[in-house]
């Protein structure tokens, strides 16, 4: 074979081998690349929580700096699909007003849009309450329209046989949530006698790092409220106490893997909320770390 044959044959070949490798790597970074804009559907990567039958999103209260529609695109940038609204923060996108039962269906309808658009959906609302039973009324009504399936809320104990009712009326959850000690409901103890014979829809709602600021054993809360858990804000805390703040989950002292075991030896059916109090400015970045570290120990723990 002469010299400019094989030249040609070397760089033929060493083109098509090119051609091969940039193909390779262009799928590679197609497969790896997360849900960053509106519309773009459900990110590749993995969600083990799923087949639990867990909804990991986020409490927007995590990004309370910015209006509902931006804590939407910082939801959607830590690959999760889940919010959970907060009353009176600015709705924003073009939208007027705040999230309240008050909307009008004409925004209610644009927020329900801009969650459509950003592949986000809504599960809960919270922590809220109300005064009367004509306010309760309006709150359940404004879940119902939004598809909300969880009320967050401390509730007056007085009101705990309304709310029994209209749980079971709207088919919505009312999840009792503890803040930390001195609040009404920071014992779960408290939280069983509340709901003692009430309807099964009146519940709680396990925020694991507030039980460790005051004090108490996260995992043994959780047992003792086996079968009542509705929905969880989850948290870890670089110190037990009321001086710890959030730290990525796993990293901190709320003992992450034996809360994720438990929920699982209880087959918990729920939302679970990231809750990230902390670098309130830039806590987009903690928030995704989290849910890695999440996935990753779903998938380890038995």
């Amino acid at each position: 074979m002469n010299i400019i044959k094989q030249t040609t044959i070397l760089t033929k070949s060493a083109s098509f081998t090119a051609k091969i490798f940039s193909g390779l790597c262009l799928l590679f970074l197609l497969s790896n690349c997360k849900s960053m804009n509106s519309g773009s559907g459900t990110s590749v990567a993995k969600t083990p929580e799923t087949k639990l039958g867990w909804k990991l999103g986020s409490q927007a209260y995590t990004f309370r700096l910015y209006s509902f529609a931006q804590a939407i695109s910082k939801i959607d940038s830590c690959n999760l699909r889940y919010v959970e609204a907060f009353p009176g923060q600015q709705i924003g996108g073009g939208i007027e007003g705040t999230m309240t039962p008050d909307m009008d269906v004409a925004k209610r309808k644009a927020v329900l849009e801009m969650l459509k658009a950003k592949n986000v959906k809504i599960v809960a609302f919270g922590v809220t309450g109300a005064n009367s039973e004509a306010g309760w009324n309006k709150l359940f009504e404004f879940c119902k329209f939004m598809g909300i399936q969880t009320i967050t809320s401390e509730p007056s104990e007085k009101d705990i046989p309304l709310l029994s009712k209209l749980a079971d009326q709207y088919e919505i959850n009312i999840a009792i949530h503890n803040h930390p000690d001195p609040s009404h409901y920071w014992n779960p103890d408290v939280v069983l006698n509340a709901i003692k014979g009430q309807s099964k829809r009146i519940g709680a709602c396990a925020d694991i790092g507030h039980w460790s600021r005051s004090g108490l054993n996260p995992v043994e809360c959780l047992k003792k409220l086996d079968g009542h858990i509705l929905h969880s804000h989850m948290k870890d805390l670089h110190v037990k106490g009321k001086g710890g703040h959030d730290v990525h989950w796993g990293e901190g002292v709320c003992d992450i893997p034996g809360v994720i075991a438990e929920l699982k030896r209880q087959n918990f059916k729920g939302a679970i909320s990231a809750e990230y109090e902390y670098n309130w400015q830039t806590n987009s970045k903690d928030v995704a770390q989290s849910v890695v570290n999440f996935r990753e120990m779903v998938s380890k723990t038995k």
